[in-house]
């Protein structure tokens, strides 16, 4: 019996197509020094790459399938925000240790990225595997119609500002997973999910081409992630700060909890985005037709049109959202989302 698997025996027993044929667009897959992919006639392809990391992304104790899944998924959220369709991935695993006793967990690991990958009709067509601290990279590639990629720097003064789904439950279970807060156990289960399980918005990603102006995914929380809009687009905005959505379990958490894990918080990958008022009743029916909830809670201004003599943030930046509750009233607090470089 071998004690190790060698780097091409990984790729054979993992990285092989797994239905044993190449799919629409796939010229060459896995076995050649680069995949030939061929380019769809008006369209433009969207290509993004996320890095998952032990002990910075995710706990070293995560099932492996759901750390298969989320690997795949927080990219399938980026192009999901451009409105793409996936078409493809490659694959980038260090290990620590490549012996024969850790098939059970690579086992589990490719079960919960193919599986994610065969729903949404995206193939492994390359990759590359080494020996190191346990650290995931994947790049995925999408097509999209010429012209129609849901962009950061189309925000439009007036425009609404959309999210999709609920905010904050990946944060909250991050949270108690990190002992900051206490949760009833029978809370923490449907938390977990939501933060190693995430739902990439591709449908309505999609649906979205021709209704939003700008979008992106909430993956670094919404206070930093919806600042990327506003530069981009130079504009400013405001936001309802109640009018923020979350489940029923945040709710029930002390307010500051409830804010640091809706507006501060990552993990999230809904969809933020930006749509002008004519959309409304368009979008309220999208969000019953594919069955993802959709919340208005802003408006986008003109750069300068919230700024004042007092608003320091303003002074700072004048891109920063300014909060407000909904009777109206100004939050001065200053939030700020998840930043690898920053330190406090």
């Amino acid at each position: 019996m071998p004690t190790s698997l060698s780097e091409f025996s990984f790729i054979d027993r993992y990285s092989s197509c797994r239905d044993g044929k190449l799919h629409c667009g796939t010229v060459l897959g896995i076995g050649d020094d680069c995949a030939l992919l061929t380019g769809r006639p008006e369209h433009e392809l969207a290509v993004s790459t996320d890095m998952l990391i032990e002990g910075c992304h995710f706990f070293a104790n995560v099932p492996p399938t759901t750390l298969g899944h989320k690997a795949l998924a927080v990219n399938l959220s980026d192009l999901a925000a451009m409105g793409a369709e996936p078409r493809a991935f490659t694959l980038a695993l260090a290990l620590p240790d490549v012996h024969s006793a850790r098939q059970n967990w690579l086992d589990a690991f490719a079960h919960g990225l193919f599986a994610l990958a065969e729903r949404h009709g995206c193939e492994l067509v390359g990759g590359d595997t080494t020996s190191g601290p346990l650290n995931i990279c994947i790049t995925v590639f999408g097509d999209v119609p010429c012209g129609q990629a849901l962009r950061r720097d189309a925000a439009k003064p007036g425009d609404d500002i959309w999210v999709s789904g609920t905010l904050g439950d990946a944060r909250l279970a991050l949270g108690a997973l990190r002992n900051e807060w206490p949760l009833a156990a029978d809370e923490l289960p449907a938390l977990c999910h939501a933060l190693q399980m995430p739902e990439p918005r591709i449908a309505l990603g999609i649906a979205l081409r021709g209704v939003a102006h700008a979008a992106l995914d909430l993956s670094d929380g919404l206070a930093g992630d919806l600042a990327h809009i506003l530069k981009r687009s130079n504009v400013t905005a405001c936001v309802d700060i109640d009018a923020l959505p979350r489940s029923a379990t945040l709710r029930a958490q002390p307010l500051s909890i409830q804010h640091r894990c809706i507006i501060e918080g990552g993990d999230d990958y809904e969809l933020c985005f930006t749509a002008p008022p004519s959309r409304r009743n368009t979008l309220l029916e999208l969000a019953v037709h594919i069955g993802v909830p959709l919340t208005r809670i802003g408006i986008i201004y003109t750069l300068g049109h919230l700024s004042t003599d007092t608003d320091n943030a303003a002074a700072i930046d004048p891109h920063t959202v300014r909060w407000y509750d909904a009777s109206g009233a100004s939050i001065s607090k200053t939030w700020r989302s998840f930043d690898h470089f920053y330190k406090a």
